[in-house]
């Protein structure tokens, strides 16, 4: 993609979701915290699921940690790897209680010193809580920057990289959601919708009909 489309490229996207925000269901920065941490190798939609239920009996740390390990496993039994994520949340909830006052902390340090928070995870929370511009590269954006060249990579941090450096500001806080929603709805894994492409003209990868 050439740098002069860059811009076009998030206009039209923008035009068309003035608004855009994750598709988890949260309402505190804890809640988006959880259900981020829960949502690896697993849909937003299964993991909607799981937390309604959830956050109406454990929606803080503290909840979390008096509602106890196996009722927290029984809660996220429906997700991927429940067992695994039931712990990290067990773990990160008294962490936050020990040494964050129960607070989710506004640090990438500090989120990512919790059991089960990645650099992606962290990023997210960043964010989508704080507002701060960063990248959270999942398979959906490290395949839009890829197939459009909007910023090519081999690895995830590769492509954060690139697209901190080529996205203008003015679009960067919300570029992961936009990346994120093309990617689910749009340009697919495995039969992109290209016709249907608002963007396509801007696109390395968009059939020669189609590109501008």
């Amino acid at each position: 993609m050439k740098t002069a489309d860059i811009a076009p490229f998030f206009a039209t996207l923008a035009a068309a979701n003035p608004q855009p925000n994750t598709e988890l269901e949260y309402t505190s920065v804890f809640e988006l915290l959880t259900a981020v941490l829960l949502s690896a190798q697993a849909t937003d939609v299964g993991v909607n699921k799981a937390t309604r239920r959830l956050f109406v009996v454990a929606n803080t740390p503290a909840r979390v940690r008096a509602l106890g390990l196996p009722a927290l496993t029984e809660h996220i039994r429906s997700i991927g790897l429940f067992r695994t994520k039931a712990k990290n949340l067990f773990e990160t909830c008294r962490l936050l209680i020990e040494r964050h006052g129960g607070l989710v902390p506004r640090s990438r340090e500090a989120l990512e010193a919790l059991p089960g928070v990645g650099r992606k995870t962290a990023n997210v929370v960043l964010n989508v809580a704080f507002g701060e511009p960063t990248m959270a590269v999942d398979t959906h954006i490290f395949r839009v920057s890829n197939r459009t060249g909007l910023a090519p990579g081999k690895t995830p941090l590769a492509v954060e990289l690139k697209l901190l450096a080529r996205i203008p500001p003015a679009y960067l806080v919300d570029a992961h959601h936009w990346l994120i929603l093309h990617g689910r709805y749009v340009c697919q894994a495995r039969k992109p919708q290209c016709a249907q492409c608002a963007v396509a003209r801007y696109c390395d990868s968009a059939p020669a009909a189609l590109a501008g």
